[in-house]
Protein backbone atom coordinates (compact mmCIF):
# COMPACT_ATOMS: atom_id res chain seq x y z
CA UNK A 1 0.00 0.00 0.00
CA UNK A 2 2.95 2.79 0.91
CA UNK A 3 4.95 1.54 -1.54
CA UNK A 4 1.93 1.58 -4.35
CA UNK A 5 0.16 4.91 -2.79
CA UNK A 6 3.76 6.55 -3.68
CA UNK A 7 3.83 5.55 -6.64
CA UNK A 8 0.43 7.73 -7.73
CA UNK A 9 1.20 11.14 -8.67
CA UNK A 10 -1.03 13.30 -6.81
CA UNK A 11 0.64 15.36 -3.95
CA UNK A 12 -0.66 15.93 -0.53
CA UNK A 13 -0.51 19.90 -0.28
CA UNK A 14 -0.11 20.32 4.06
CA UNK A 15 -0.30 24.15 4.81
CA UNK A 16 0.84 25.42 7.96
CA UNK A 17 0.74 28.98 7.52
CA UNK A 18 -1.02 29.54 10.71
CA UNK A 19 1.37 27.69 12.76
CA UNK A 20 4.60 27.66 11.45
CA UNK A 21 4.26 30.53 9.68
CA UNK A 22 2.74 32.95 12.81
CA UNK A 23 5.86 31.24 14.41
CA UNK A 24 7.76 34.47 12.16
CA UNK A 25 9.47 36.65 14.29
CA UNK A 26 6.94 39.79 14.12
CA UNK A 27 4.25 37.96 13.28
CA UNK A 28 1.05 37.57 15.88
CA UNK A 29 -2.54 36.43 14.59
CA UNK A 30 -5.79 37.09 16.31
CA UNK A 31 -8.48 34.33 16.21
CA UNK A 32 -10.91 36.42 13.90
CA UNK A 33 -7.57 36.34 11.16
CA UNK A 34 -6.70 33.41 11.43
CA UNK A 35 -9.96 32.46 11.03
CA UNK A 36 -9.89 34.79 7.71
CA UNK A 37 -7.03 32.87 6.85
CA UNK A 38 -8.22 29.49 7.25
CA UNK A 39 -11.37 30.19 5.43
CA UNK A 40 -9.08 31.28 2.34
CA UNK A 41 -6.88 27.92 2.39
CA UNK A 42 -10.24 26.33 1.70
CA UNK A 43 -10.87 28.25 -1.19
CA UNK A 44 -7.45 27.35 -2.33
CA UNK A 45 -8.01 23.61 -1.98
CA UNK A 46 -5.13 22.88 0.52
CA UNK A 47 -5.62 19.20 1.30
CA UNK A 48 -4.47 19.79 5.24
CA UNK A 49 -4.55 23.05 7.46
CA UNK A 50 -2.57 22.73 10.38
CA UNK A 51 -4.01 25.43 12.38
CA UNK A 52 -1.79 26.00 15.55
CA UNK A 53 0.03 24.61 18.50
CA UNK A 54 -3.33 24.22 20.89
CA UNK A 55 -1.16 23.70 24.11
CA UNK A 56 0.87 26.90 23.52
CA UNK A 57 -1.97 29.54 24.49
CA UNK A 58 -5.45 29.86 25.22
CA UNK A 59 -5.49 32.21 22.06
CA UNK A 60 -4.44 29.59 19.79
CA UNK A 61 -6.43 27.07 21.32
CA UNK A 62 -9.25 29.33 20.51
CA UNK A 63 -7.94 29.77 17.03
CA UNK A 64 -7.38 26.04 16.70
CA UNK A 65 -11.12 24.97 18.15
CA UNK A 66 -12.83 27.99 16.11
CA UNK A 67 -11.16 26.45 13.06
CA UNK A 68 -12.01 22.92 13.40
CA UNK A 69 -15.83 23.72 14.22
CA UNK A 70 -16.22 25.94 11.11
CA UNK A 71 -14.18 25.35 7.91
CA UNK A 72 -15.09 22.76 6.05
CA UNK A 73 -13.07 20.60 3.56
CA UNK A 74 -9.48 20.15 4.46
CA UNK A 75 -8.23 18.39 7.23
CA UNK A 76 -7.67 20.50 10.29
CA UNK A 77 -4.54 19.49 12.32
CA UNK A 78 -3.44 20.45 15.82
CA UNK A 79 0.45 20.16 16.79
CA UNK A 80 0.90 18.51 19.78
CA UNK A 81 4.62 17.41 21.34
CA UNK A 82 4.65 13.63 22.92
CA UNK A 83 3.40 14.29 25.99
CA UNK A 84 -0.30 13.29 27.15
CA UNK A 85 -1.10 16.81 28.27
CA UNK A 86 -0.94 18.62 25.16
CA UNK A 87 -2.27 15.61 22.72
CA UNK A 88 -5.15 15.57 24.98
CA UNK A 89 -5.78 19.34 24.94
CA UNK A 90 -4.92 19.08 20.82
CA UNK A 91 -7.79 16.56 20.24
CA UNK A 92 -10.13 19.31 22.58
CA UNK A 93 -9.28 21.58 19.85
CA UNK A 94 -9.47 19.76 17.03
CA UNK A 95 -12.26 17.23 17.65
CA UNK A 96 -15.59 19.42 15.89
CA UNK A 97 -13.28 19.51 12.78
CA UNK A 98 -15.12 16.99 10.11
CA UNK A 99 -11.34 15.68 9.29
CA UNK A 100 -9.25 15.83 12.27
CA UNK A 101 -6.32 15.02 12.58
CA UNK A 102 -3.58 15.08 15.62
CA UNK A 103 0.62 16.10 14.59
CA UNK A 104 2.76 14.33 17.30
CA UNK A 105 6.49 15.36 16.69
CA UNK A 106 9.45 14.63 19.28
CA UNK A 107 13.19 15.71 18.83
CA UNK A 108 15.06 12.41 17.42
CA UNK A 109 19.04 13.77 16.50
CA UNK A 110 21.42 13.51 19.21
CA UNK A 111 22.00 17.45 19.26
CA UNK A 112 18.10 17.41 20.08
CA UNK A 113 18.25 14.79 22.74
CA UNK A 114 21.11 15.28 24.68
CA UNK A 115 20.57 19.26 24.13
CA UNK A 116 16.49 19.61 24.71
CA UNK A 117 15.33 16.47 25.73
CA UNK A 118 18.40 15.39 27.64
CA UNK A 119 17.40 11.64 27.16
CA UNK A 120 18.48 8.21 25.55
CA UNK A 121 17.37 6.96 21.97
CA UNK A 122 15.63 4.43 24.12
CA UNK A 123 13.63 7.12 25.95
CA UNK A 124 13.15 8.64 23.28
CA UNK A 125 11.58 5.87 21.05
CA UNK A 126 9.41 4.98 23.61
CA UNK A 127 8.14 8.40 24.18
CA UNK A 128 7.33 8.58 20.55
CA UNK A 129 5.56 5.41 20.75
CA UNK A 130 3.53 5.87 23.82
CA UNK A 131 2.23 9.72 22.05
CA UNK A 132 1.26 8.18 19.07
CA UNK A 133 -1.05 5.10 21.00
CA UNK A 134 -2.62 8.03 23.00
CA UNK A 135 -3.27 10.22 19.67
CA UNK A 136 -4.87 7.36 18.14
CA UNK A 137 -6.97 6.16 20.93
CA UNK A 138 -8.51 9.77 20.38
CA UNK A 139 -8.80 9.73 16.60
CA UNK A 140 -7.93 7.56 13.58
CA UNK A 141 -5.52 10.51 11.71
CA UNK A 142 -2.44 10.82 13.59
CA UNK A 143 0.87 12.26 11.73
CA UNK A 144 3.92 11.70 13.54
CA UNK A 145 7.12 13.90 13.05
CA UNK A 146 10.54 12.68 13.81
CA UNK A 147 12.67 16.64 14.28
CA UNK A 148 15.21 16.96 13.29
CA UNK A 149 15.14 14.22 11.16
CA UNK A 150 18.03 14.90 8.65
CA UNK A 151 20.49 15.26 11.07
CA UNK A 152 19.19 11.79 12.82
CA UNK A 153 21.06 8.69 12.67
CA UNK A 154 19.77 6.66 9.87
CA UNK A 155 19.34 3.38 11.80
CA UNK A 156 17.45 5.08 14.98
CA UNK A 157 15.21 7.13 12.37
CA UNK A 158 14.22 3.50 10.73
CA UNK A 159 13.15 2.18 13.84
CA UNK A 160 11.27 5.39 15.37
CA UNK A 161 9.14 5.56 11.96
CA UNK A 162 8.63 2.21 11.90
CA UNK A 163 7.58 1.67 16.16
CA UNK A 164 5.30 4.71 15.46
CA UNK A 165 3.41 2.92 12.21
CA UNK A 166 2.99 0.26 14.10
CA UNK A 167 1.55 1.91 17.38
CA UNK A 168 -1.07 3.51 14.54
CA UNK A 169 0.24 6.92 12.76
CA UNK A 170 -1.28 7.11 9.39
CA UNK A 171 1.04 9.96 7.85
CA UNK A 172 5.35 9.94 8.93
CA UNK A 173 6.53 13.26 8.12
CA UNK A 174 10.24 13.54 7.73
CA UNK A 175 11.62 17.25 8.85
CA UNK A 176 14.56 19.28 7.53
CA UNK A 177 14.40 21.25 10.61
CA UNK A 178 17.03 23.52 10.09
CA UNK A 179 17.26 23.66 6.54
CA UNK A 180 20.76 21.39 6.79
CA UNK A 181 20.05 18.81 3.88
CA UNK A 182 21.32 19.03 0.54
CA UNK A 183 19.00 17.90 -2.32
CA UNK A 184 20.70 14.76 -3.59
CA UNK A 185 21.42 13.90 0.30
CA UNK A 186 17.79 14.55 1.81
CA UNK A 187 16.31 12.53 -1.76
CA UNK A 188 18.53 9.52 -0.74
CA UNK A 189 17.05 10.02 2.67
CA UNK A 190 13.73 9.78 1.35
CA UNK A 191 14.52 6.83 -0.88
CA UNK A 192 16.40 5.03 1.98
CA UNK A 193 13.43 5.29 4.85
CA UNK A 194 11.10 3.63 1.73
CA UNK A 195 13.53 0.81 0.88
CA UNK A 196 14.49 0.43 4.56
CA UNK A 197 11.27 0.42 6.67
CA UNK A 198 8.96 -2.79 6.35
CA UNK A 199 5.78 -1.19 6.99
CA UNK A 200 6.15 2.04 5.16
CA UNK A 201 3.62 1.12 3.01
CA UNK A 202 1.33 1.54 5.60
CA UNK A 203 1.55 4.86 5.37
CA UNK A 204 1.72 8.39 3.63
CA UNK A 205 5.50 10.32 3.57
CA UNK A 206 5.55 13.66 4.03
CA UNK A 207 8.40 16.03 4.17
CA UNK A 208 8.60 19.25 6.09
CA UNK A 209 11.62 21.44 4.88
CA UNK A 210 13.27 24.72 6.05
CA UNK A 211 15.04 27.37 3.63
CA UNK A 212 18.38 28.21 6.01
CA UNK A 213 20.32 27.58 2.77
CA UNK A 214 17.49 28.56 0.82
CA UNK A 215 16.84 24.82 -0.64
CA UNK A 216 13.48 24.55 0.78
CA UNK A 217 12.42 23.94 -2.51
CA UNK A 218 14.71 21.64 -4.44
CA UNK A 219 15.21 19.81 -1.25
CA UNK A 220 11.14 19.34 -1.64
CA UNK A 221 11.07 18.42 -4.81
CA UNK A 222 13.91 15.73 -5.00
CA UNK A 223 11.97 14.19 -1.92
CA UNK A 224 8.88 14.08 -3.93
CA UNK A 225 10.96 12.85 -7.16
CA UNK A 226 11.89 9.60 -4.20
CA UNK A 227 8.52 8.49 -3.23
CA UNK A 228 7.38 11.40 -0.62
CA UNK A 229 3.38 12.36 -1.60
CA UNK A 230 2.53 15.16 1.09
CA UNK A 231 4.64 18.67 1.21
CA UNK A 232 4.44 20.89 4.38
CA UNK A 233 4.89 24.37 3.27
CA UNK A 234 3.31 28.06 3.87
CA UNK A 235 1.80 30.72 2.13
CA UNK A 236 4.69 33.25 0.99
CA UNK A 237 7.09 30.86 2.55
CA UNK A 238 6.57 32.13 6.37
CA UNK A 239 8.00 30.27 9.31
CA UNK A 240 11.14 29.89 11.55
CA UNK A 241 13.96 31.82 11.22
CA UNK A 242 14.49 31.74 6.93
CA UNK A 243 11.03 30.30 6.60
CA UNK A 244 9.53 27.03 4.89
CA UNK A 245 8.87 25.31 1.72
CA UNK A 246 6.34 27.98 -0.33
CA UNK A 247 3.20 26.97 -1.01
CA UNK A 248 2.91 28.77 -4.51
CA UNK A 249 6.65 27.98 -5.78
CA UNK A 250 6.02 24.14 -4.80
CA UNK A 251 2.64 23.78 -6.66
CA UNK A 252 2.88 25.99 -9.80
CA UNK A 253 6.59 24.35 -10.24
CA UNK A 254 4.62 20.88 -10.58
CA UNK A 255 1.99 22.60 -12.49
CA UNK A 256 4.41 24.74 -14.77
CA UNK A 257 6.46 21.65 -15.20
CA UNK A 258 4.09 18.59 -15.24
CA UNK A 259 5.78 17.32 -18.85
CA UNK A 260 8.81 16.59 -16.87
CA UNK A 261 7.38 16.01 -12.99
CA UNK A 262 4.17 14.07 -13.87
CA UNK A 263 2.55 15.36 -10.49
CA UNK A 264 -0.82 16.76 -9.74
CA UNK A 265 -2.25 18.91 -6.82
CA UNK A 266 -5.61 20.13 -5.36
CA UNK A 267 -4.84 23.45 -5.51
CA UNK A 268 -6.81 26.43 -7.05
CA UNK A 269 -4.04 28.39 -8.84
CA UNK A 270 -6.20 30.88 -9.48
CA UNK A 271 -6.50 31.70 -5.44
CA UNK A 272 -2.43 31.20 -5.07
CA UNK A 273 -2.65 35.62 -5.82
CA UNK A 274 -5.62 36.37 -3.52
CA UNK A 275 -4.26 34.31 -0.95
CA UNK A 276 -0.68 35.47 -0.99
CA UNK A 277 -1.99 39.34 -0.70
CA UNK A 278 -4.65 38.22 2.35
CA UNK A 279 -1.40 36.46 4.87
CA UNK A 280 0.85 39.33 3.72
CA UNK A 281 -1.86 42.29 4.97
CA UNK A 282 -3.03 40.24 7.55
CA UNK A 283 0.76 39.02 9.32
CA UNK A 284 2.83 42.70 8.30
CA UNK A 285 4.83 40.68 6.28
CA UNK A 286 5.88 42.47 2.88
CA UNK A 287 6.11 40.24 -0.03
CA UNK A 288 9.48 40.95 -1.99
CA UNK A 289 8.87 42.03 -5.36
CA UNK A 290 11.07 39.65 -7.14
CA UNK A 291 9.25 36.62 -5.22
CA UNK A 292 8.53 33.87 -7.51
CA UNK A 293 4.99 33.72 -8.84
CA UNK A 294 3.94 36.41 -6.35
CA UNK A 295 5.82 39.17 -6.16
CA UNK A 296 4.98 42.36 -7.91
CA UNK A 297 7.90 41.46 -10.61
CA UNK A 298 6.76 38.41 -11.40
CA UNK A 299 5.20 39.01 -14.19
CA UNK A 300 6.41 43.08 -15.22
CA UNK A 301 8.92 43.25 -17.95
CA UNK A 302 11.43 46.03 -18.75
CA UNK A 303 13.99 45.47 -20.69
CA UNK A 304 13.23 46.18 -24.66
CA UNK A 305 14.32 42.75 -25.51
CA UNK A 306 11.68 41.34 -23.11
CA UNK A 307 9.10 43.57 -24.23
CA UNK A 308 9.40 43.19 -27.62
CA UNK A 309 9.15 39.25 -27.01
CA UNK A 310 6.21 39.25 -24.48
CA UNK A 311 4.45 41.52 -26.98
CA UNK A 312 4.61 39.26 -29.97
CA UNK A 313 4.65 35.81 -28.22
CA UNK A 314 3.97 35.82 -24.08
CA UNK A 315 5.55 32.36 -24.10
CA UNK A 316 9.23 34.02 -25.06
CA UNK A 317 9.65 35.43 -21.61
CA UNK A 318 6.57 33.99 -19.45
CA UNK A 319 6.35 30.05 -18.63
CA UNK A 320 3.11 30.58 -16.80
CA UNK A 321 0.08 33.14 -17.33
CA UNK A 322 -0.88 35.76 -14.80
CA UNK A 323 -4.19 34.52 -14.64
CA UNK A 324 -2.75 30.76 -13.90
CA UNK A 325 -2.33 32.42 -10.44
CA UNK A 326 -4.82 35.12 -10.41
CA UNK A 327 -2.73 38.05 -11.43
CA UNK A 328 -4.95 40.58 -14.11
CA UNK A 329 -1.94 40.90 -16.31
CA UNK A 330 1.70 41.15 -17.48
CA UNK A 331 2.76 44.59 -16.98
CA UNK A 332 5.01 46.10 -19.26
CA UNK A 333 7.02 48.81 -16.97
CA UNK A 334 8.17 51.83 -19.38
CA UNK A 335 12.25 52.50 -18.31
CA UNK A 336 15.29 53.92 -20.13
CA UNK A 337 15.85 49.74 -21.53
CA UNK A 338 12.12 50.01 -23.13
CA UNK A 339 12.12 49.62 -26.97
CA UNK A 340 9.90 51.55 -29.36
CA UNK A 341 7.72 48.53 -29.60
CA UNK A 342 6.39 48.84 -25.93
CA UNK A 343 6.01 52.63 -26.47
CA UNK A 344 3.79 51.91 -29.56
CA UNK A 345 1.92 49.46 -27.48
CA UNK A 346 1.31 51.41 -24.38
CA UNK A 347 0.51 54.31 -26.18
CA UNK A 348 -2.63 52.41 -27.73
CA UNK A 349 -3.49 51.26 -24.65
CA UNK A 350 -3.74 54.78 -23.71
CA UNK A 351 -6.07 55.68 -27.22
CA UNK A 352 -3.13 56.81 -28.56
CA UNK A 353 -3.18 55.97 -33.05
CA UNK A 354 0.58 57.61 -34.54
CA UNK A 355 1.97 57.56 -37.81
CA UNK A 356 5.68 56.07 -37.90
CA UNK A 357 6.58 59.73 -37.96
CA UNK A 358 5.07 60.80 -34.78
CA UNK A 359 6.00 58.01 -33.19
CA UNK A 360 9.55 58.26 -34.10
CA UNK A 361 9.34 62.20 -32.50
CA UNK A 362 7.83 60.46 -29.34
CA UNK A 363 10.46 57.97 -29.17
CA UNK A 364 13.17 60.59 -28.64
CA UNK A 365 11.53 62.91 -25.96
CA UNK A 366 10.32 59.44 -23.86
CA UNK A 367 14.22 58.64 -24.01
CA UNK A 368 15.33 61.52 -23.03
CA UNK A 369 12.76 61.35 -19.82
CA UNK A 370 12.89 57.61 -19.55
CA UNK A 371 17.50 58.91 -18.45
CA UNK A 372 15.87 60.92 -15.71
CA UNK A 373 13.57 59.20 -14.10
CA UNK A 374 12.92 54.71 -12.75
CA UNK A 375 9.80 54.64 -14.49
CA UNK A 376 7.72 56.85 -17.23
CA UNK A 377 4.31 56.49 -16.67
CA UNK A 378 1.39 57.03 -18.31
CA UNK A 379 0.46 60.37 -17.73
CA UNK A 380 4.21 61.52 -18.40
CA UNK A 381 3.69 59.28 -21.83
CA UNK A 382 0.18 61.32 -22.47
CA UNK A 383 1.93 64.67 -21.67
CA UNK A 384 4.80 63.74 -24.18
CA UNK A 385 2.05 63.38 -27.02
CA UNK A 386 -0.53 66.33 -25.90
CA UNK A 387 2.97 68.39 -25.62
CA UNK A 388 4.49 67.48 -28.96
CA UNK A 389 1.75 65.95 -31.14
CA UNK A 390 -1.68 66.94 -30.44
CA UNK A 391 -4.48 67.68 -27.51
CA UNK A 392 -6.95 65.48 -26.86
CA UNK A 393 -9.65 67.57 -27.60
CA UNK A 394 -12.51 68.02 -24.78
CA UNK A 395 -15.49 66.62 -26.32
CA UNK A 396 -17.59 67.33 -22.47
CA UNK A 397 -15.77 70.20 -20.36
CA UNK A 398 -16.44 70.16 -16.18
CA UNK A 399 -18.62 73.05 -15.53
CA UNK A 400 -19.12 71.99 -12.27
CA UNK A 401 -19.62 69.61 -9.41
CA UNK A 402 -21.15 69.40 -5.67
CA UNK A 403 -20.89 66.25 -3.34
CA UNK A 404 -22.64 65.41 -0.23
CA UNK A 405 -21.08 63.03 1.59
CA UNK A 406 -21.07 61.38 5.51
CA UNK A 407 -21.05 59.05 7.66
CA UNK A 408 -24.87 58.99 8.07
CA UNK A 409 -25.41 60.43 4.47
CA UNK A 410 -26.02 58.54 1.40
CA UNK A 411 -23.12 60.37 -0.87
CA UNK A 412 -25.14 62.19 -3.60
CA UNK A 413 -23.10 63.99 -6.43
CA UNK A 414 -24.24 66.96 -9.26
CA UNK A 415 -22.32 67.54 -11.94
CA UNK A 416 -22.70 70.01 -14.76
CA UNK A 417 -21.17 69.30 -17.86
CA UNK A 418 -20.86 71.24 -21.48
CA UNK A 419 -20.59 69.98 -24.85
CA UNK A 420 -20.68 72.73 -27.90
CA UNK A 421 -22.23 75.33 -25.81
CA UNK A 422 -24.96 73.14 -24.60
CA UNK A 423 -24.84 72.42 -20.92
CA UNK A 424 -26.55 68.84 -19.34
CA UNK A 425 -26.76 68.73 -15.36
CA UNK A 426 -27.72 65.42 -13.71
CA UNK A 427 -27.19 64.03 -9.68
CA UNK A 428 -26.55 60.30 -8.99
CA UNK A 429 -26.25 58.27 -5.41
CA UNK A 430 -22.82 56.39 -5.20
CA UNK A 431 -21.17 53.84 -2.35
CA UNK A 432 -18.88 57.47 -1.90
CA UNK A 433 -18.21 60.77 -3.38
CA UNK A 434 -16.19 59.45 -6.23
CA UNK A 435 -18.31 56.65 -7.18
CA UNK A 436 -21.18 58.84 -7.06
CA UNK A 437 -19.38 61.64 -9.59
CA UNK A 438 -18.24 58.94 -11.64
CA UNK A 439 -21.68 57.61 -11.83
CA UNK A 440 -23.16 60.67 -12.92
CA UNK A 441 -20.79 61.24 -15.45
CA UNK A 442 -22.01 57.93 -16.89
CA UNK A 443 -25.40 59.26 -17.00
CA UNK A 444 -24.72 62.54 -18.69
CA UNK A 445 -22.57 61.21 -21.43
CA UNK A 446 -24.05 58.08 -21.49
CA UNK A 447 -20.61 55.94 -21.30
CA UNK A 448 -20.44 53.71 -18.65
CA UNK A 449 -16.88 53.03 -17.71
CA UNK A 450 -15.76 50.36 -15.82
CA UNK A 451 -13.15 51.49 -13.61
CA UNK A 452 -9.69 49.08 -13.49
CA UNK A 453 -7.70 51.02 -11.41
CA UNK A 454 -7.61 54.34 -9.29
CA UNK A 455 -4.67 56.06 -7.94
CA UNK A 456 -4.06 59.57 -6.03
CA UNK A 457 -0.80 61.15 -5.41
CA UNK A 458 0.47 64.81 -3.92
CA UNK A 459 1.97 66.64 -6.34
CA UNK A 460 3.40 68.77 -4.13
CA UNK A 461 3.68 68.77 -0.40
CA UNK A 462 1.59 70.40 2.76
CA UNK A 463 -1.69 70.13 3.66
CA UNK A 464 -3.08 72.39 0.66
CA UNK A 465 -1.06 70.07 -1.64
CA UNK A 466 -2.24 69.63 -5.00
CA UNK A 467 -3.99 66.34 -5.47
CA UNK A 468 -3.27 64.26 -9.22
CA UNK A 469 -5.45 61.56 -9.94
CA UNK A 470 -5.15 58.81 -12.52
CA UNK A 471 -7.32 56.12 -13.37
CA UNK A 472 -7.45 53.29 -15.88
CA UNK A 473 -11.04 52.55 -17.32
CA UNK A 474 -12.72 50.04 -20.24
CA UNK A 475 -15.68 50.41 -22.03
CA UNK A 476 -15.89 47.46 -24.40
CA UNK A 477 -13.29 47.03 -26.19
CA UNK A 478 -10.83 50.10 -25.46
CA UNK A 479 -8.83 50.83 -22.73
CA UNK A 480 -7.98 54.20 -21.72
CA UNK A 481 -6.35 56.71 -19.12
CA UNK A 482 -7.62 59.86 -17.31
CA UNK A 483 -5.27 62.17 -15.46
CA UNK A 484 -6.78 65.33 -13.65
CA UNK A 485 -5.80 67.34 -10.60
CA UNK A 486 -7.23 70.22 -8.08
CA UNK A 487 -6.86 71.09 -4.61
CA UNK A 488 -10.15 68.84 -3.77
CA UNK A 489 -9.51 65.21 -4.32
CA UNK A 490 -13.38 64.58 -5.82
CA UNK A 491 -12.87 67.51 -8.41
CA UNK A 492 -9.69 65.74 -9.34
CA UNK A 493 -11.27 62.36 -9.40
CA UNK A 494 -13.56 63.64 -11.73
CA UNK A 495 -11.55 65.21 -14.01
CA UNK A 496 -9.64 62.47 -14.60
CA UNK A 497 -12.75 60.00 -15.24
CA UNK A 498 -13.87 63.42 -17.67
CA UNK A 499 -10.87 62.96 -19.76
CA UNK A 500 -10.81 59.38 -19.83
CA UNK A 501 -14.48 59.17 -21.21
CA UNK A 502 -13.67 61.92 -23.54
CA UNK A 503 -11.16 59.41 -25.29
CA UNK A 504 -13.12 56.76 -25.19
CA UNK A 505 -15.91 59.08 -27.32
CA UNK A 506 -13.47 60.02 -29.83
CA UNK A 507 -12.46 56.74 -30.11
CA UNK A 508 -15.79 55.33 -31.20
CA UNK A 509 -16.19 58.45 -33.17
CA UNK A 510 -13.40 57.10 -35.42
CA UNK A 511 -14.75 53.74 -35.38
CA UNK A 512 -17.74 54.98 -36.86
CA UNK A 513 -15.75 56.79 -39.52
CA UNK A 514 -14.38 54.24 -40.69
Amino acid sequence: MAKERMKKNRIIIFDTTLRDGEQSPGIHLNVKEKLEIARQLARLGVDVIEAGFPISSPGDFEAVRKIAGTIKGPIIAGLSRALRGDIERCWEAVKEAEKPRIHVFIGTSSVHRESIMQKSEKEILKMAVDAVKIAKDLTFDVEFSPMDASRTGFDFLCEVIEKTIDSGATTINIPDTVGYALPDEFGNLIKRIIDNVANINKVILSVHCHDDLGLAMANSLTAILNGARQVECTVNGLGERAGNLSLEEIVMTLKARKDFLNFTTKIDTKEIYRTSRLVGHLTGMAIAHNKAIVGENAFAHSSGIHQDGILKKRETFEIMTPASVGFKESKIILTSRSGKHAVKHRLGELGYELDKNELDRIYVFFKELADKKKEVFDEDLETIVQGEISTIPEVFHLKYIHVTSGSQTVPTATVKLEKKEEVFEDAACGDGPVDAAYRTIDRITGVKGELLDYSLRAVTSGKDALGEVTVRIREGSNTVTGRGSSTDIIEASARAYLKAINKIVLLKEKMLDK
